[in-house]
């Protein structure tokens, strides 16, 4: 299974996602614009996305919501171990309070992993143990010098239709 993902106006990828009513899709907004994720076993119906195997996963996608993307930088020599750290997280967060879905993504055509949660809400995100779990394996990335930058987060709302 595959995770693709394209940027642009929310409007626009709006469009595309009730385009393809079919296909299990979500538009999600921040301040710095909108991002449309795509799961699926066939090729995306994008022009140009960024594309990720799924490696581990919990819950649907929801079409409302809290989204939160950690991308994470690895090194090539580095995947097994980093893999190995995160397979497991969604096992650990599939029970918490305001919790949808998890999937955990390795690049194919980058170097950045990503880590997506969807939530109930920002609070309820906020109240996981999902942010503890995830600086924890981190930290044993941080001391094997895998990162090529450092990882960062985006946060999204996922507007109700």
């Amino acid at each position: 299974m595959y995770t693709y993902i394209t940027i642009g106006s929310f409007e626009y990828l709006k469009g595309i996602e009730l385009k393809y009513p079919a296909e299990s899709m979500v538009t999600m907004i921040n301040e710095n614009g909108a991002l449309l994720l795509h799961e699926t076993s066939k090729p995306s119906v994008f022009k140009e996305p960024r594309k990720f195997e799924i490696l581990s996963w919990s819950g649907t996608l929801i079409k409302e919501g809290f989204g939160v993307l950690n991308y994470v930088p690895i090194n090539e020599e580095s995947s097994p171990l980093f893999e190995h750290q995160f397979k497991n997280l969604p096992s650990l967060v599939k029970t918490e309070e305001g919790f949808r879905s998890i999937r955990v993504l390795r690049p194919l055509s980058s170097n950045s992993y990503i880590i997506l949660s969807i939530w109930e809400d920002e609070r309820t995100y906020d109240k996981s143990v999902l942010q503890s779990e995830i600086k924890k394996r981190y930290e044993i990335v941080t001391q094997s010098n895998m990162f090529t930058s450092a990882p960062y987060a985006s946060k999204y709302h996922i507007p109700a239709e």
